[in-house]
């Protein structure tokens, strides 16, 4: 009798974890490329989407009216994966990344403004400006490049010791904040190459974002310390109240007023946050790609549409819209 009532207790409370894990409150599915995708970035309001498949190449979509805008294609001649993308803050262009060349993409007129190769260092993570002429690589090889492609000029930012992971780019392409395996995220001056401030961890950062006024940065490491940075003055603003252990964030983003954060796992993970407090306004498991084995979902990028709804774009090739209860 005591073991039947230890299991029913255990039972009970793995239930209520689980349940205060996610809500259900799915608002909207857009099912984009039922065979997944290689990359899925979102616009800052949540409306256009840009996704890359191997079968399908680089496709454009307007998830408000839900229609195809444009098919770009392959990124090179030699169809070589797309890894990953970004459209700007101004929603004008974007970039799309293989892991040896970028392109860029002014997505109004819904063409190619050129292709540019990389030889000494194997792409991980891309940002773009609002004009589309500055862009920031992440590289294998220690450096975050930053090109001003209207001018040619290129900057390699030396501060990190080991891969750079993540990068983040200013919509006026004055800043960029980058994080690698050193457990190190800096925010530095594409302009100087100067450090403004330097974030350690402890661990390798997975993730860091910049919310586009410059109020705050976020980095993020592969063990459970996700630290939002106030700008202003190069000190924690607060830390996240995580749920589950060693999240590894593949994407974040702030509200436009800074005072949320919406992230993203390789496990299908969505979480909605509170910047002031840290505190978890909302968590949401993503769909998973069936064709998979086991099903699984990497949550490739997030945003906050202008109704408040939090819009996630998976591996899976499905954008959902998700309310925070």
């Amino acid at each position: 009798m005591r073991q039947f009532v230890r299991t029913i207790c255990l039972f009970l409370t793995l239930l209520a974890l689980s349940g205060c894990f996610h809500s259900t409150h799915e608002a909207q599915r857009w099912t984009l490329d039922p065979d997944g995708v290689t990359s899925f970035s979102l616009s800052r309001d949540g409306r256009f989407a840009l996704i890359a498949s191997t079968s399908h190449g680089i496709d454009l979509w307007d998830l408000v009216e839900n229609k195809k805008l444009a098919e770009f294609g392959d990124q090179d001649p030699d169809k070589n994966t797309v890894i990953a993308s970004q459209i700007s803050d101004s929603n004008r262009y974007a970039i799309t990344a293989t892991s040896q060349n970028f392109a860029v993409w002014d997505l109004a007129w819904g063409q190619a403004e050129g292709l540019w190769s990389i030889s000494d260092g194997i792409i991980r993570d891309v940002d773009i400006s609002n004009n589309g002429e500055k862009v920031l690589l992440a590289l294998s090889n220690g450096k975050a490049l930053f090109v001003d492609l209207g001018t040619g000029r290129r900057l390699e930012f030396l501060a990190h010791q080991d891969k750079v992971n993540s990068v983040s780019l200013a919509p006026n392409g004055k800043f960029a904040m980058s994080g690698g395996n050193d457990h190190n995220a800096f925010f530095w001056s594409t302009e100087t190459g100067q450090i403004l401030n330097e974030f350690p961890h402890e661990h390798r950062i997975t993730r860091v974002e910049l919310h586009r006024t410059g109020k705050f940065a976020f980095s993020a490491d592969g063990d459970d310390t996700a630290i939002i940075w106030d700008l202003s003055t190069g000190e924690p603003k607060t830390e996240l109240n995580m749920f589950h252990r060693h999240p590894n964030f593949s994407t974040a983003r702030f509200s436009d007023d800074g005072s949320k954060l919406v992230t993203g796992t390789p496990g299908r993970r969505v979480e909605f946050w509170d910047v002031e407090s840290g505190d978890n306004l909302g968590r949401w498991l993503a769909e998973e790609q069936q064709n998979t084995r086991p099903p699984s979902a990497v949550v490739y990028d997030v945003a906050i549409d202008p109704t408040g709804r939090v819009i996630s774009g998976t591996s899976a090739g499905i954008a959902q819209a998700w309310i925070a209860e």
